[in-house]
């Protein structure tokens, strides 16, 4: 008899999901996890003494357009949500600024200050591409097949004559497409920093819809877990454990082993031999395949891997314990008794440093030539201001992500030499929007790309896996032969950022790998 029906190996969310799913479902479940805890790029952890520092992604927003937080009831296991309004905080050089609130009208109110022409076309720009935004969010929640793009996305580019022409625009970059829509750069680039956290820069074809999906924001809201991002995957994980699972970090895995074409259990480093009726991992594809013993034979499939484009990077963060909140020229702060900056609304959005799209651009330009960006485009998130748990009192936390760092630079530099000197740069730039940072700052944790790979087994600084290209999505994530979750090795799936519908926090990956698992369970 096996040590338990399913096998996951790693327990980041998407995996932490998908093995709930299953638990719930009556499976026995085991994990194995490589790091100390579980959570994968989804963690929180006290770095410096008092200071609560996420390790991987901060914002919550795309988990709260599935049913999974309702299914698996993790509010029962301790996970709490504070809503944050408003959502987005763009300052520029000018003094001026722009404020997203959840709220379309108070958005619009916010653009009509720096350009009254531009509030309009941006209703316009809800109202046209709400429902397509609506089909990529239920084209999420199943797998990537031909009907599920049909059904979701094709007809919902609108009807009648409007649908050649906003077909038109989906082929394009979103950079392009955004130009065409808005008048003021500043409109443009609030936008287009968002469509860029996917990755692709605003001249890639096809890349529009990364844009298109703006419309959810003010449908779901962003909201964060109160303690930090991992409080999520610590909830996950007690309602795993509450349903029978067993999960054991520090254990990582050095091999699946396969038995006459099935996979049937995996080893770990310490010498541990887990079997299993299936195996789930939720690693990087390409950590994945090298795990798999030599008698999985599927070459075709594991060529296909080889040619999937992790890419060269992508970003870089920066965690801060802080004296005080960024006290932003743009939205000067009240200060309290002792000086300080007093909490605004702008300390609870996610800040905006990205002037325009042509800036973004030449950042992007200077990570095609293998440099760290000299302008980066970054943002600033500073949760302790709606959460202290966060930091010591009177003190705070300020997260710093920022675009485009190169995994291989040109130059031959190791990131371990660079690191601290280009979180300086990001903070120089910070400084510029908001000059008292420099002075504010207590302690640092720098999460470079060759960090990133080493610490959450993101290969090659890549927080998505791998590129969110139009080549790399659907039916082509990761490759065409895997891309419903199943391998040609039975008995072994796959769940996580290399899956549909890709990176960030939404556990899509995890449900829909749990619900194909539990199809092929009924029939073993």
């Amino acid at each position: 008899m096996s040590d338990c029906d399913v096998l996951f190996i790693g327990a980041g969310h998407n995996a932490l999901v998908c093995a709930g799913y299953l638990a719930q479902a009556g499976l026995r479940v085991i994990m194995l996890e490589r790091r100390h805890t579980v959570g994968g790029a989804v963690v929180t952890e006290e770095i410096i003494p008092g200071f609560k520092f996420d390790l991987g992604g901060s914002a919550h927003i795309l988990i709260h357009h599935t049913p999974i937080i309702q299914d698996l009831g993790l509010t029962r296991y301790g996970l709490e949500y504070i809503d944050i309004d408003p959502l987005f905080f763009a300052p520029f050089p000018d003094g001026s600024q722009i404020t997203i609130w959840k709220d379309i009208e108070r958005t619009c109110e916010s653009i009509a200050d720096v350009s009254p022409r531009d509030a309009e076309a941006y209703r316009a720009f809800m109202r046209t591409w709400e429902p397509l935004a609506e089909g990529m969010v239920k084209s999420f929640l199943e797998p990537p097949t031909t009907g599920n793009l049909l059904r979701n996305l094709v007809i919902k580019t609108s009807k009648g004559s409007d649908r050649l022409e906003n077909l038109s625009h989906i082929l394009r970059g979103y950079g392009q497409m955004l130009r065409s829509h808005f008048h003021d750069p500043r409109v443009q680039a609030v936008i287009g920093w968002m469509a860029a956290q996917s990755g692709p820069p605003p001249g890639e074809p096809l890349s529009a819809p990364f844009a298109l999906w703006h419309p959810m924001y003010h449908k779901s809201g962003m909201k964060r877990p109160r303690g930090g991002s991992g409080m999520l995957t610590q909830a996950l994980a007690r309602m795993i454990q509450n349903h029978g699972g067993q999960i054991i970090a520090g254990a990582p895995v050095t091999r699946i082993v396969t038995q006459n074409g099935r996979a049937v259990g995996a080893e770990t480093s310490g010498g541990m031999c887990v079997t299993a009726r299936a195996v789930v991992s939720g690693a990087h594809i390409k950590t994945t395949m090298q795990l798999l013993d030599a008698h999985a034979h599927m070459p075709k499939a594991q060529r296909l891997v080889e040619n999937a484009r992790v890419g060269n990077g992508f970003g870089m963060i920066v965690r801060y314990a802080m004296r005080e909140l960024p006290n932003y020229t743009a939205a000067p702060s009240l200060p309290d008794p002792k000086g300080n900056p007093l909490a605004g609304p702008q300390h609870r959005a996610m800040q905006f440093i990205c002037p325009s799209l042509s800036y973004l651009e030449r950042a992007y330009g200077d990570y095609l030539g293998g440099a760290p960006a000299r302008d980066p485009a970054l943002i600033a998130m500073t949760f302790s201001a709606v959460d202290p748990t966060l930091a010591p009192p009177d003190q705070h936390t300020l997260f710093l992500w920022g675009q485009y760092y190169p995994y291989e630079l040109a130059s031959g530099e190791s990131w371990d030499h660079i690191g601290e000197r280009v979180a300086d740069s990001m903070l120089d730039k910070l400084a510029e929007y908001a000059p008292n940072v420099k002075q504010a700052v207590i302690g640092q944790l720098v999460e470079h790309p060759l960090y990133l790979e080493r610490e959450l087994g993101l290969l090659r600084g890549n927080v998505m896996h791998l590129e969110m290209s139009i080549d790399q999505m659907f039916m082509l994530r990761p490759a065409l032969t895997l891309a419903h979750y199943r391998t040609p090795v039975k008995g072994l799936y796959l769940t996580g950022a290399s899956t549909h519908p890709g990176g960030g926090i939404m556990g899509a990956a995890g449900r829909n790998a749990a619900m194909t698992i539990l199809r092929d369970m009924k029939k073993l």
